[in-house]
């Protein structure tokens, strides 16, 4: 009896914490954990970091194209602040492609100190 009801316990209590458990993780401090980075493992993580951001990127691009084709193929509807959508459209396009290709380019640094570690 008493084994039933210390099972009962700690499964009640591993219950409560799981579901007090953050299922979204707090965003990386990048500075910190650059500046720990000592190990192969440190640099993937980084280098998988940056790619996964470099990913998300890419879908806002892919929207932001979706939302130029449209202001182009209806330009008439939107008068001025067509032109205007267009243009900001066009500079986010470019802005998120550059900071897609920085991303890379920390990936493949942090790849290359993984590799040297090694």
């Amino acid at each position: 009896m008493r084994i039933a009801a210390l099972l009962l316990i700690i499964f009640g209590l591993l219950g409560l914490l799981t579901s007090c458990a953050h299922t979204n993780p707090p965003p990386m401090d990048m500075q910190e954990a650059i500046q720990r980075a000592t190990t192969p493992c440190d640099h993937e993580a980084l280098a998988e970091h940056y790619e996964e951001t470099a990913k998300e990127l890419q879908s806002k691009v892919k929207e932001y194209k979706k939302m130029l084709e449209s202001y182009g193929s209806v330009t008439f509807n939107y008068g001025k602040e067509g032109l205007a959508l267009q243009s900001q459209s066009k500079n986010l396009i470019n802005l998120y492609e550059q900071a897609i290709k920085a991303n890379m380019d920390m990936a493949d640094s942090h790849r290359a100190m993984a590799a040297e570690i090694k």
